[in-house]
């Protein structure tokens, strides 16, 4: 009973560390970063189904711009320091959506058709630049084994965004059909003006942190040649890439489900808004409260090979109960183990990486090789199909490959150990 007491004072004591000014300040830009991206996340969701059957060849597209973004983010990085990263990104990123309203209202291109297959691939291009470009300020600034301390509280943050930029898409739904994008995209533009204010003003309190204000130096294909000579890196890699295999090969799974339960596009986008909101309420809980203490429990070895096993039983379930209810429970609980204790774990992984991996490697990974795990996760489905199965089959026969990434989970995490 002792042992239980002290352990218990032990976990509370840890939870009081993880809330600092810096990691509540880092936690408020993490809120305006998702804030800006889950206004749009519904909307893409929507040009998804809307494009269902030519999805597979735009994910294609996607990871090929993804491939040509990251030696421009690398040579950015190899001659700025995190401020001007930062700058340098989100600036990019705001312009791009100010010439899609200019598209979308001033140049009368609503009905086209080509320009929501470009909007979709540009938004799966800005989720993971504008999360990954955040994620390299915190891994930059919180390292070590106290990061365990401040990584749920700082993915909390994104969490409550999360929750706020869900809202705001249900809220303006009803003008999906008349305005299209265009009130998505102006408050988006505003919490990513906003989130650029406090990364600068974040930064500003890590100052004296040795090195802050330098680039990373060395080349634009710096990630491409570490993907390949790093073991580290190459299984980091590896998993990235069959995670989102495997998420992919779920998410298409149940756009079909989505698809065939409803052909209104409004009902459709509050659907997918009611999921962020339970995920986020629930993930919240998590982060808050349990992130850290899991972490140092479970350590990040069963943490990440416990993704594949969570991938198996979704895959039996598609196959058992493809129905849209099951859609709704079993998104939630993956997104829940991602965002609450799967990401947490993989971002203290990238803070052992030495300076030139956290600027430029987690990045290359983080976009480019996950994009392909959509492109090829997509093509399994297709080509699956294409031998005469139903959707709710395809799935099982991803299974020896969800093994895979349990197995690349086993032999991810750094030597360093991370303290009881």
């Amino acid at each position: 009973m002792s042992i239980l007491i002290s352990s218990i004072k032990t976990s509370i004591k840890r939870l009081s560390l993880s809330f600092t000014k810096e990691s509540g300040l880092a936690g408020f830009f993490f809120f305006l970063v998702l804030c800006s991206w889950y206004i749009l996340r519904p909307v893409r969701n929507e040009m998804a189904v809307q494009n269902s059957d030519i999805l597979p060849y735009l994910l294609g597209i996607g990871a090929f711009v993804m491939l040509l973004l990251n030696p421009i983010y690398s040579w950015l990085a190899s001659r700025r320091n995190l401020k001007g990263v930062l700058v340098g990104c989100y600036s990019f990123f705001i312009l791009n959506l100010l010439i899609f309203i200019l598209l979308w209202k001033f140049f009368n291109l609503s009905s086209a058709i080509w320009l929501s297959q470009i909007f979709y691939i540009w938004c799966n291009v800005y989720s993971f630049f504008v999360v990954s470009i955040f994620w390299v300020v915190i891994i930059n600034l919180f390292r070590g084994e106290g990061a365990a301390n401040f990584f749920g509280v700082i993915a909390a943050g994104g969490s409550l965004g999360a929750f706020l930029g869900s809202e705001i898409s249900k809220q303006l739904a009803s003008t999906f059909n008349e305005s299209g994008i265009i009130f998505f995209t102006l408050i988006s533009i505003i919490f990513l003006m906003l989130a650029l204010a406090t990364g600068l003003i974040l930064l500003r309190r890590f100052e004296s942190v040795e090195g802050i204000d330098e680039a990373a130096g060395g080349t634009s294909f710096d990630a491409l040649q570490n993907l390949i000579s790093s073991s580290q890196i190459r299984s980091i890699g590896l998993y990235m890439y069959f995670w989102t295999a495997m998420m992919t090969i779920h998410w298409v799974t149940s756009i079909e489900i989505v698809n065939s339960w409803s052909s209104d596009g409004g009902n459709r986008i509050i659907f997918f808004t009611k999921i962020e909101q339970t995920v986020t309420i629930l993930t919240l809980f998590t982060q808050f409260f349990l992130t850290s203490v899991i972490i140092r429990f479970a350590g990040p070895k069963t943490i990440l090979m416990f993704y594949g096993l969570l991938f198996m039983g979704a895959y039996i379930g598609y196959y058992l109960n493809p129905s849209i209810g099951f859609v709704f429970v079993i998104t939630i609980i993956l997104r829940l183990f991602e965002y609450g204790i799967n990401k947490p774990t993989r971002e203290l992984v990238f803070s052992y990486l030495k300076r030139t991996d956290r600027y430029k490697s987690t990045v290359m990974v983080d976009t480019f090789l996950v994009r392909m795990g959509d492109f090829s996760g997509s093509g399994f489905i297709l080509f699956s199909k294409s031998f005469g199965l139903a959707f709710s089959q395809v799935p099982l026969f991803a299974i020896p490959f969800a093994a895979c990434l349990a197995m690349l989970g086993y032999k991810i995490p750094p030597k360093e150990k991370i303290s009881n």
